[in-house]
């Protein structure tokens, strides 16, 4: 396990004047120390997901903290056999993650925390309504114990279906409370926000998210069931937060599980069951051409030390 992943996310205020040269300084240091991945800036805070060396990412750390933000930095680690990037980029946005809500702050309101310890206590409780605040497709590989979720396509949908569906079932009086939780605890802590603005009062969400969460369990007291989606080339974590079983399809980008992957109609980067019906003929012409160049770049990598494209 010679690589280092860092998941990390910070909302506090970033000045405008600051966010430029911090991006620049970031790509230098990524690129002296072969660190891969993606670090997103924004007004609003930083969001990010590395891997390299040990070295290189406590160096890309050791300058996000020289930052002295006003909140601290939320960071979960994890270990890997092979990359789990191809490129570092870094990036400004409007958001470090996409609700498209104006106003909604975290750092001035969001739910309050639940630390895994805690958590098994809370979503246990039948007047504790659990939502996976993730999408449709990180759902359907893994989740908690009594969770519902909401069908999304992408965050930006979460809104809406809070608006539409959720004060429905608050109205018939069973649940007290809501217990969010996502991947790294980013999503909730807008998701909440956003409750909190709507007028819900006992929101709680899982403090560090799923990966926290996995990190401090045991699996004899887990609630959780399945594999952890991530959004890298290891596709998912199983309880240990050792790669999963599932490998993405690079023609559509779904996780596809083992059983999926042996369907008659899988063809390895260019179309699973998912997608056979949806791309042309010229589409899958140029998602093989791009496939065999993956597969020239993993062969001539040292060690292949980069996740298939399987």
């Amino acid at each position: 396990m010679d690589y280092k992943v860092a998941a990390f996310y910070n909302f506090s205020p970033i000045a405008e004047k600051n966010i430029s040269p911090l991006l620049n300084e970031l790509t230098i240091l990524a690129e002296k120390h072969e660190v891969r991945g993606m670090i997103l800036i924004a007004l609003e805070g930083i969001n990010g997901t590395i891997c390299g060396p040990v070295d290189g990412v406590t160096a890309i750390n050791e300058k996000l903290e020289s930052l002295k933000l006003i909140n601290p930095f939320e960071m979960k680690f994890s270990f890997t056999s092979k990359h789990a990037f191809r490129r570092f980029k870094a990036r400004r946005k409007k958001e470090i993650v996409t609700m498209g809500v104006p106003h909604i702050d975290p750092h001035v309101s969001s739910g309050e925390y639940v630390d895994p310890a805690d958590w098994n206590a809370l979503i246990d409780d039948s007047s504790t309504l659990v939502i996976d605040t993730r999408n449709e497709y990180e759902v359907a590989i893994g989740t908690f114990e009594r969770a519902i979720h909401p069908n999304t396509a992408t965050f930006r949908d979460f809104p809406h279906w809070v608006d539409q569906k959720l004060r429905s079932i608050f109205e018939k009086g069973k649940y007290k409370r809501v217990a969010m939780f996502c991947t790294g605890g980013i999503r909730c802590e807008k998701s909440t926000s956003y409750l909190k603005s709507k007028g819900f009062s006992e929101v709680f969400h899982l403090h560090g998210g799923i990966l926290r969460y996995l990190a401090e369990t045991s699996l004899d007291n887990s609630r959780w069931k399945g594999e952890c989606f991530v959004f890298d080339h290891r596709v998912s974590l199983d309880h240990t937060l050792k790669p999963g079983t599932h490998r993405l399809c690079f023609a559509c980008g779904m996780p596809l599980s083992s059983e999926e992957r042996e369907q008659k109609n899988y063809i390895p980067g260019i179309q699973c069951h998912y997608c056979k019906d949806i791309f042309s003929d010229d589409d899958r012409a140029r998602f093989k051409e791009r496939q065999k160049h993956i597969k020239e770049l993993a062969e001539r990598l040292p060690g292949n030390t980069i996740w298939p494209s399987a």
